[in-house]
């Protein structure tokens, strides 16, 4: 239980723009967890619709919520940067306005950091779920994120499909060393290659997250280059960022990440030749595809019952300010 005045130790940082559909889900699920320990920082980015209302409705009722609200739209990116800018945590880890989490998510992946010091980020098995909160795609996570060489995690983030490593329960204190999140093309993948380079990930061996496709996710809403761009950062709209240049901007963030980690020589070279092979080849087909876009399967495929998973439908109680 998290108690008053006293710093928690994990802050989740939830950033949203206009997301009133599946906002309560989100929240209830979150503030359901077994895991108390811990603060959620909502920064609103000027909502339009019903967001401010169920914000200020969840805040007034549970004290672990801060509700921050932005007078204007500054892009998905500063705001994924303001929340965590905002939290106290040892540990942090976003979420988003529209997924949901099983109740034992946080526990399980604060207890993976506690019992490996070496560690940096800890996440959970995932699946796609549909915006009715059905099973779309069950995910089996294939990349070397876990391996104590550097070069190896940078070489299987580069040509591997990725994950959502991004949502994961960070050591804030090495988030801290890696450059904010950006807004060119593919930034996400750029900032957590830079996240793995500083140390391996732990998957927790359970299906525990659950990742929301519908058609208003911004990745549907945006299917351009440049429109996810401007998403991420108004000021990415206007001729002075073509697309060649936030292709670009794409490669040197790998570039400049292999720079900025403090790795011995040696890894570093073999940093840049994984870099240079993947350049050469763009990449192999699937590198880099995003896990809702693979071809649908039968969710009775999967054992496990998202409606059992997922924490606060019926029992959530309130806390008071």
């Amino acid at each position: 239980m998290t108690v008053s005045g006293r710093t928690p130790r994990l802050s989740i940082g939830l950033p949203v723009y206009n997301g009133e559909e599946y906002l309560a889900e989100a929240l209830d699920a979150l503030l359901g967890q077994t895991y108390e320990d811990f603060e959620l920082v909502v920064s609103d980015n000027a909502s339009t619709d019903g967001t401010e209302d169920i914000c200020r409705r969840y805040a007034a009722r549970d004290s672990r919520i801060r509700y921050l609200r932005l007078p204007r739209n500054i892009g998905a990116a500063p705001n994924h940067n303001r929340v965590f800018a905002e939290c106290r945590g040892e540990l942090f880890k976003w979420a988003s306005h529209d997924d949901l989490y099983a109740r034992d998510l946080l526990r399980r992946c604060v207890q993976a950091l506690d019992e490996r010091p070496e560690v940096i980020l800890a996440h959970s098995g995932q699946a796609v779920i549909d915006g009715e909160g059905r099973v779309k795609v069950p995910y089996e996570y294939g990349l070397a994120t876990d391996s104590p060489h550097a070069p190896e995690r940078f070489r299987s983030m580069l040509f591997e499909p990725g994950g959502d490593d991004f949502y994961g329960v960070m050591r804030a204190d090495v988030l801290r060393r890696v450059k904010p999140h950006d807004s060119y093309h593919h930034a996400d993948r750029t900032f957590v290659a830079e996240i793995g380079l500083h140390g391996p990930f732990h998957q927790v061996p359970e299906l525990l997250y659950f990742r929301r496709d519908h058609p208003t996710r911004a990745e549907r809403a945006n299917p351009g280059k440049r429109s996810r761009c401007v998403n991420l950062d108004p000021r990415r709209a206007g001729p002075l960022h073509p697309t060649p240049r936030l292709l670009a901007e794409y490669v040197w963030g790998f570039v400049s990440a292999v720079r900025r980690v403090p790795l011995s020589p040696a890894d570093r070279r073999e940093c840049y030749r994984h870099l240079a092979a993947w350049a050469a080849s763009r990449a192999r087909p699937g590198a880099g595809e995003r896990v809702e876009d693979r071809a649908p399967v039968d969710p009775r495929l999967l054992t496990v019952s998202v409606d059992d998973l997922v924490a606060g439908r019926e029992n959530r109680t309130g806390r008071q300010a």
